[in-house]
């Protein structure tokens, strides 16, 4: 296994924009860091569970693959226009309570996110069956993933920590452009 291939291949499909990186973002200029963090543990649980029945399922999901997917299109699809129209729809002038982003909304993302679930269904496969029989080699993958997943939801949530200010001096525009691109990431899954 190319570790070079394995690295860039789990940092560009983690730290790219996708529906639990808008939704971090977005949590971080609406609540705050210590509330996105809390999002970015569960993000990172469900990410880690996802993997884990990826591996253990590996073989059984290869044989239903096609139906999971459409499946989870539907789902994810229709769960993210959910959430890009809350963001759409959330009143700049008001204050806000903080149940919006929880450790349990952020290890739900994960399972009705597609790209997360995709991911995790072709990079156990893809990197780790192949090269390595042994149970310790997957857990160590499985970590491994988790981890850089993990680095890639911080990354998102110091990105929306730096630029706070910046985001909340414009939050009708960050709102309307966050709900945007959450609804292209739900599109997108179609193409």
């Amino acid at each position: 296994m190319s570790i070079t291939s394995f690295l860039i291949y789990c940092i560009m499909a983690t730290i790219t924009p996708g529906p639990t990186n808008i939704v971090i973002l977005s949590t971080v200029h609406r609540f705050g860091t210590k509330k996105a963090m809390e999002y970015t543990y569960g993000a990172t649980v469900g990410l880690g569970l996802l993997l884990v029945i990826s591996a253990t399922l590996n073989t059984w999901l290869i044989a239903y693959l096609p139906k999971i997917i459409v499946v989870m299109q539907i789902i994810g699809t229709i769960y993210m226009l959910y959430l890009a129209y809350l963001i759409y729809r959330m009143d700049v002038s008001k204050a806000v309570s903080n149940q919006a982003a929880s450790f349990w909304s952020g290890i739900m993302m994960q399972f009705l996110n597609p790209k997360v679930v995709l991911y995790s269904l072709t990079v156990i496969p893809a990197f780790i069956l192949p090269h390595y029989s042994s149970n310790s080699a997957r857990i160590y993958g499985i970590v491994a993933i988790t981890l850089i997943g993990f680095a890639a939801f911080l990354t998102w949530v110091l990105f929306g920590a730096i630029f706070k200010t910046l985001l909340q001096k414009h939050k009708k525009a960050v709102n309307i452009c966050m709900a945007l691109s959450l609804a292209y990431a739900a599109i997108m899954i179609w193409l």
